[in-house]
């Protein structure tokens, strides 16, 4: 059976880690929001490799709800980015590890 902990080390095997402003290193942990987490490039391929490693049919996952693509003007964004983006990170749905880690011990992905 699939562990928690196994999920959650095989995304950190896969995905960069980020820094702070101080160069420290952010942790990654069960209910980290991958958007926010990892860069929009290598995402993908990491799902694709959890679902060949666990068995779990990542094509079910719809990655523009949890990971949308916005186009906005460059003068909305100067006069109004942080409303903007704050406004964005409220309304999409959390992407965690514990998401994929439940769909890894059902062997199938559990969300949409």
């Amino acid at each position: 059976m699939v562990t928690d902990e196994e999920v959650l080390e095989f995304f950190r095997n896969e995905l960069s880690t980020p820094v702070n402003w101080k160069w420290k290193a952010i942790p990654l942990e069960l209910d980290t929001h991958l958007q926010d987490y990892s860069a929009p490039d290598e995402l993908p391929y990491a799902i694709n490799d959890f679902g060949k490693k666990f068995g779990v049919d990542v094509s079910k996952i719809d990655m523009d709800r949890y990971c949308p693509i916005i186009k906005i003007p460059l003068l909305k964004r100067i006069i109004k980015g942080r409303e903007i983006m704050e406004n964005i990170v409220s309304s999409r749905p959390p992407f965690t590890i514990r998401m994929f880690a439940e769909s890894a011990k059902a062997g199938r992905w559990l969300y949409d």
